[in-house]
Protein backbone atom coordinates (compact mmCIF):
# COMPACT_ATOMS: atom_id res chain seq x y z
CA UNK A 1 0.00 0.00 0.00
CA UNK A 2 2.81 2.60 0.97
CA UNK A 3 4.93 1.49 -1.45
CA UNK A 4 8.78 1.24 -1.11
CA UNK A 5 10.79 3.37 0.60
CA UNK A 6 14.48 3.72 -0.18
CA UNK A 7 16.64 5.43 2.59
CA UNK A 8 19.90 6.43 1.42
CA UNK A 9 21.69 7.20 4.76
CA UNK A 10 21.40 5.45 8.26
CA UNK A 11 17.55 5.48 10.06
CA UNK A 12 18.13 7.80 13.07
CA UNK A 13 17.11 7.12 17.17
CA UNK A 14 14.67 9.16 19.18
CA UNK A 15 16.79 10.41 21.96
CA UNK A 16 14.57 10.11 24.47
CA UNK A 17 14.87 7.01 26.73
CA UNK A 18 18.33 6.13 25.74
CA UNK A 19 21.27 5.48 28.52
CA UNK A 20 23.52 8.43 28.52
CA UNK A 21 26.49 8.01 30.25
CA UNK A 22 28.95 10.72 31.10
CA UNK A 23 32.29 10.79 31.96
CA UNK A 24 32.60 13.74 34.11
CA UNK A 25 30.16 14.72 35.87
CA UNK A 26 31.43 18.35 36.97
CA UNK A 27 29.44 21.73 36.14
CA UNK A 28 29.29 21.46 32.55
CA UNK A 29 28.33 17.59 32.67
CA UNK A 30 25.82 17.77 35.17
CA UNK A 31 24.23 20.33 33.03
CA UNK A 32 24.25 18.16 29.89
CA UNK A 33 22.57 15.57 32.40
CA UNK A 34 19.91 17.79 33.49
CA UNK A 35 18.88 18.82 29.91
CA UNK A 36 19.10 15.24 28.51
CA UNK A 37 16.41 13.79 31.59
CA UNK A 38 14.27 16.29 29.95
CA UNK A 39 14.16 14.06 27.20
CA UNK A 40 13.55 11.36 29.12
CA UNK A 41 17.58 10.01 29.23
CA UNK A 42 18.43 7.44 31.87
CA UNK A 43 21.52 8.93 33.01
CA UNK A 44 24.77 7.42 34.46
CA UNK A 45 28.15 8.59 34.62
CA UNK A 46 31.83 7.76 35.93
CA UNK A 47 34.00 10.22 37.64
CA UNK A 48 37.03 10.21 40.18
CA UNK A 49 34.60 9.55 43.00
CA UNK A 50 31.07 8.83 43.79
CA UNK A 51 29.03 12.25 44.28
CA UNK A 52 26.83 11.81 47.57
CA UNK A 53 24.52 14.40 46.47
CA UNK A 54 23.99 12.72 42.63
CA UNK A 55 21.45 10.50 42.21
CA UNK A 56 22.55 8.91 38.99
CA UNK A 57 24.32 5.40 39.37
CA UNK A 58 27.85 5.74 39.52
CA UNK A 59 30.45 3.29 37.65
CA UNK A 60 33.95 2.83 38.82
CA UNK A 61 35.36 2.85 35.38
CA UNK A 62 34.94 4.14 32.13
CA UNK A 63 34.42 0.44 30.04
CA UNK A 64 31.42 -0.13 32.67
CA UNK A 65 29.49 2.96 31.93
CA UNK A 66 30.16 2.46 27.84
CA UNK A 67 29.14 -0.85 27.69
CA UNK A 68 25.83 -0.05 29.80
CA UNK A 69 25.08 3.12 27.25
CA UNK A 70 23.66 4.17 24.49
CA UNK A 71 25.30 7.38 24.10
CA UNK A 72 28.54 8.28 26.03
CA UNK A 73 29.26 12.22 26.30
CA UNK A 74 33.10 12.49 27.02
CA UNK A 75 33.70 15.91 29.27
CA UNK A 76 37.05 15.94 29.17
CA UNK A 77 40.24 14.73 27.29
CA UNK A 78 39.80 10.98 27.15
CA UNK A 79 39.83 10.57 23.30
CA UNK A 80 42.73 9.85 21.03
CA UNK A 81 41.85 11.88 18.24
CA UNK A 82 43.78 9.37 14.86
CA UNK A 83 41.66 6.38 16.79
CA UNK A 84 38.38 8.50 16.45
CA UNK A 85 38.95 9.59 13.09
CA UNK A 86 39.47 5.96 12.27
CA UNK A 87 36.26 4.45 13.89
CA UNK A 88 34.46 7.34 12.46
CA UNK A 89 35.57 6.88 8.88
CA UNK A 90 35.31 3.15 9.39
CA UNK A 91 31.74 3.25 10.39
CA UNK A 92 32.49 1.52 13.86
CA UNK A 93 31.56 3.99 15.57
CA UNK A 94 27.56 5.22 14.68
CA UNK A 95 28.81 9.32 15.35
CA UNK A 96 30.30 12.17 17.24
CA UNK A 97 29.19 15.73 18.00
CA UNK A 98 32.99 17.12 18.78
CA UNK A 99 34.33 20.70 20.27
CA UNK A 100 37.50 20.51 21.21
CA UNK A 101 40.63 19.40 19.01
CA UNK A 102 43.93 17.96 19.77
CA UNK A 103 45.74 20.86 17.64
CA UNK A 104 43.80 23.59 16.98
CA UNK A 105 42.83 24.90 14.69
CA UNK A 106 44.01 22.05 12.70
CA UNK A 107 41.26 19.71 12.79
CA UNK A 108 41.22 16.33 10.73
CA UNK A 109 40.55 17.21 6.89
CA UNK A 110 38.69 13.78 7.67
CA UNK A 111 36.37 14.81 9.95
CA UNK A 112 34.94 17.48 7.43
CA UNK A 113 32.86 14.81 5.06
CA UNK A 114 31.55 13.08 7.44
CA UNK A 115 27.96 13.17 7.86
CA UNK A 116 27.78 11.60 11.34
CA UNK A 117 29.97 14.65 12.18
CA UNK A 118 28.72 17.45 14.24
CA UNK A 119 32.24 20.19 14.19
CA UNK A 120 31.01 22.95 16.34
CA UNK A 121 33.79 25.62 17.77
CA UNK A 122 33.56 26.39 21.87
CA UNK A 123 31.16 29.35 21.39
CA UNK A 124 29.38 28.97 24.27
CA UNK A 125 31.20 31.73 26.15
CA UNK A 126 31.29 34.56 23.45
CA UNK A 127 28.42 36.29 25.56
CA UNK A 128 28.49 39.49 26.78
CA UNK A 129 27.52 38.04 30.16
CA UNK A 130 30.19 35.46 30.11
CA UNK A 131 32.77 38.28 29.19
CA UNK A 132 31.42 40.60 32.35
CA UNK A 133 32.11 37.60 34.24
CA UNK A 134 35.69 36.90 32.78
CA UNK A 135 36.22 40.36 34.12
CA UNK A 136 35.25 40.67 37.17
CA UNK A 137 37.19 36.78 37.72
CA UNK A 138 40.50 38.44 36.41
CA UNK A 139 40.20 41.83 38.39
CA UNK A 140 39.39 39.75 41.28
CA UNK A 141 42.04 37.28 40.76
CA UNK A 142 44.86 40.40 40.31
CA UNK A 143 43.47 42.08 43.31
CA UNK A 144 44.16 38.70 45.47
CA UNK A 145 47.53 38.47 43.71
Amino acid sequence: MFGTILIERDIDYLLGGKRVGIVGLGSIGAEIARRLESFGCVISYNSRRKKPSVSFPWYENVYDLAVNSDILVVCWALIDEKELVRLLVGGELRGAGLDVFENEPDIPQELFSLDNVVLSPQCAVATPECFDALEQLITANLKAF
